[in-house]
């Protein structure tokens, strides 16, 4: 997209995704994403998109801090060292980078997400 401002319509229910295929480093089902980049900056920096993920849990390690305003779905969070993250519809977390843990997807969830 040729933008000043790069931009999505309908975020929260956009259905033109991507298939971004399977989520690496599965512990238990088998989630699967899709997504639609908003922008991607030189060597990746920043990046911002819409991601969608089925159900299922893997273990995650945040490269750079991500923010990520979840708009639909349910999953936890739990770092390493045993914080719980509850997410549903309406939160907003700040990953810093290094962040690492597993995530559990209960119901296919939705964020827009930035990657600085």
């Amino acid at each position: 997209m040729t933008s000043s401002a790069p931009h999505l319509y309908q975020a929260s229910t956009r259905a033109d995704l991507v298939d971004w295929g399977a989520q690496p480093d599965a512990l238990e089902g088998a989630s699967h994403s899709t997504g639609r980049l908003v922008h991607k900056g030189p060597n990746n920096q920043p990046e911002s998109g819409i991601w969608v993920c089925t159900p299922g849990r893997w273990r995650l390690k945040i490269p750079r801090d991500e923010l990520c305003h979840f708009v639909s779905g349910r999953a936890t969070y739990k770092s390493d060292d045993s914080e719980v993250i509850e997410v549903t519809a309406g939160t907003v977390v700040l990953f810093p980078a290094g962040w690492s843990g597993e995530c559990t997807v209960h119901e296919t969830m939705r964020n827009v997400y930035m990657l600085a």
